[in-house]
């Protein structure tokens, strides 16, 4: 079949046999992101306009912190605390302002229609402020690039009879990504197809489960001195490819190989 921009990196993160492609993908997509807004792109108008309206969430702040740019960082962080500061003094304004009326409510008050108005300011504004302190460009642009990835996983599923027999041979998914995949899975497949999938996906997902079962078992077994000689077969990264598997990739070896 024809490769294009979006099949080469699906196909890329297939061949890497890890525990689960999309963790992969994802890893990629967010180190390449992070790079991206601290190169050059950090002082493009566009870039600017979006980082200045969205910020980054704690964890993708912290890892922009990580990579040794403070300068980029510091670049990006003042242009946003500037809209900031101008979003804040709005919502302070109305604050002050449902905090005023709340004060020259007399006892009794608490039900009166002035109150409500004034109470139901406040939650507005705290809701304000929560989309704030919680909106993440880089979390934004990562699941968007992923919901494309997941639609072309399911074209070269169809297209692809080497990739699809690879991805039947696999190590499965983490739990977070399998979720992702069989909601898509349901928009791109007819009926039959998505039954067949479903079917394929759920036995794949069993045994890469009682693989990492047994994996996690036998290295709690190997503290007890009764097994101490014997081999750690291959349990000794149990634990982070455990956690991997259950919540999506977030400690131990990078699951892209050229991360």
């Amino acid at each position: 079949m024809r490769y294009h921009i979006d099949t080469i990196p699906v196909w890329d993160a297939m061949k890497l046999d890890g525990e689960c492609l999309l963790c992969a993908l994802e890893r990629k997509t967010e180190l390449g992101e992070a790079e991206r807004y601290l190169g050059a792109s950090v002082m493009e108008p566009d870039v600017r306009v979006k980082v200045n309206d969205r910020g980054f969430c704690r964890k993708h702040h912290a890892m922009l912190f990580s990579m040794s740019n403070r300068l980029g960082h510091a670049l990006m962080l003042e242009s946003h605390m500037i809209e900031n500061r101008q979003k804040l003094e709005k919502i302070s304004a109305s604050l002050t302002k449902s905090a005023a009326q709340l004060k020259d409510a007399g006892i009794g008050d608490k039900l009166s229609g002035k109150t409500k108005v004034a109470t139901a300011e406040i939650l507005k504004q705290a809701q304000a402020l929560n989309e704030m302190a919680g909106s993440c460009l880089m979390c934004e642009t990562i699941e968007e690039n992923m919901r494309r990835y997941l639609h072309t996983f399911f074209h070269l599923y169809q297209n692809d009879g080497d990739f699809r027999s690879r991805f039947e041979k696999s190590k499965g998914l983490c739990l977070p990504h399998l979720g992702q995949l069989l909601e898509v899975a349901a928009e791109e497949l007819s009926a039959k197809d998505l039954g067949r999938f479903v079917e394929t996906v759920t036995k794949l997902e069993k045994e890469n489960m009682d693989r990492i079962q047994e994996d996690i078992s036998w290295f709690i077994k190997k503290f007890d001195y009764r097994y101490e000689n014997e081999s750690w077969k291959n349990s000794k990264d149990a634990v982070e490819r455990t956690v991997n598997k259950v919540r999506g990739w977030c400690v131990g070896k990078e699951p892209a190989a050229d991360a």
